[in-house]
């Protein structure tokens, strides 16, 4: 397999059928983008950036808010408070580096969605996350998605 291969078909549909069904399920386009690319930030995923950059604008995602973004607990008036609780939750689960979600996080995230959207917020953070490391792993450069 080479690295252009980046992954058995059948692995690959599983995943895009979780991504596909945690978007579906948040029920916010603008707003899974916007977790999807924090989490590519975070893992330093230069594909899933280039790809998530572009759906995010498609789907009004301010420029603003992409290019603060990796910054997003400095700014008080980009993000609201809904869009602040997925992604320190979204932080929590792709670093855990005290090996769980902290508390405070999740009923952060909590008090801003109803289980089933909390259960698609992270389902969705698992998903790219492991789409991120696939592609990392693999060392796929950005450029090979056109929308």
């Amino acid at each position: 397999m080479s690295r252009t291969t980046v992954l058995d078909r059948g692995v690959a549909q599983a995943f895009s059928a979780l991504s596909a069904t945690a978007k579906r399920g948040l029920g916010d386009a603008a707003l899974a983008e916007l977790v999807v690319i924090r989490a590519s930030q975070l893992n330093h995923c230069a594909f899933c950036l280039d790809m998530h950059l572009a759906v995010a604008r498609k789907h009004g995602v301010s420029e603003r808010q992409l290019d603060l973004l990796a910054a997003w607990e400095e700014t008080e008036d980009v993000y609201d408070e809904r869009e602040r609780a997925a992604l320190a939750l979204t932080e929590a689960v792709t670093v855990l580096t005290e090996g769980f979600v902290p508390d405070d996080v999740y009923e952060r995230a909590a008090g801003h969605f109803d289980e089933p959207r909390l259960a698609h917020l992270i389902a969705l953070i698992v998903a790219i996350n492991n789409w991120n490391r696939v592609m990392v792993s693999r060392r796929i450069p950005p450029g090979g998605y056109t929308p």
